[in-house]
């Protein structure tokens, strides 16, 4: 049974929050359970953010911060480099055969010592060029943070990519739309607004689907496959 634990680390202004709620709702849409715990300290763009998501296939009894992740996703290069995270070093806590996920262009070069020390855990570590691919499909560094989601999703296997558009709707259109039923002026004004929107939404899942589909072709989920009896619980 699929069970993961997912430590999102980022910083502030990149929507790490907003994509550990996504997440997490795509898995529950889909018939999984998740729990999430987002922490910050002061909400100003570039100050560390983190957030800590629970999901599985099957029932979950835990929540709070998570101190050790199979998963790790790493939103900006300075979470490394720069050392913005409350979680030092960044794969601090990370089981045996983890997963990190870091958004960059090419490998960030890391220390002997934490060069050692990922070898030691067989820890996979995937970069993904999340912010180009959100800038190709979006339009917007914005959307980095789905695109994060949909390599992530891609890897576990959970949520699949119709429950994760679901959530992603869920997210920036609410749960529903419904004219106000008034004047056909207001009713005009709120569909200008809602059809603003689906074009967010849309741009959003594409960011998610190119990530998806970046993360099979280069053969991330079947390296994960391979080797899941390792990774499928949290231990």
């Amino acid at each position: 049974m699929k069970r993961y634990n997912v430590r999102m680390a980022g910083i502030g202004g990149q929507g790490v929050v907003t994509a550990s709620h996504v997440l997490s709702n795509g898995v529950i849409i889909n018939g999984g359970e998740s729990t999430l715990v987002p922490f910050f300290g002061s909400e100003k763009r570039m100050a560390p953010v983190e957030s800590y998501v629970r999901i599985a296939e099957g029932r979950i009894y835990e929540i709070g911060e998570i101190i050790y992740p199979n998963v790790i996703m790493i939103f900006h290069s300075q979470v490394i480099t720069h050392g913005k995270s409350y979680t030092m070093p960044f794969y601090s806590g990370l089981k045996d055969d983890g997963i990190i996920f870091i958004n960059s262009e090419q490998p960030i070069p890391l220390s002997p010592d934490e060069e050692r020390e990922l070898k030691e855990k067989r820890a996979r570590v995937f970069y993904l060029p999340a912010t180009r691919i959100a800038v190709e499909k979006a339009e917007t560094e914005l959307a980095t943070n789905m695109a994060m989601v949909g390599a992530v999703a891609a890897v576990l296997g959970m949520p699949d990519l119709a429950s994760l558009e679901q959530s992603v709707r869920e997210r920036f259109l609410g749960k529903g739309f419904v004219v106000s039923g008034g004047t056909a002026s207001l009713d005009n004004v709120i569909e200008k607004k809602f059809a603003k929107k689906a074009v967010l939404v849309q741009k959003n899942m594409d960011a998610v689907k190119a990530a998806y589909d970046f993360a099979v072709q280069h053969g991330w989920v079947e390296q994960v496959k391979q080797a899941q009896p390792a990774t499928a619980a949290a231990r």
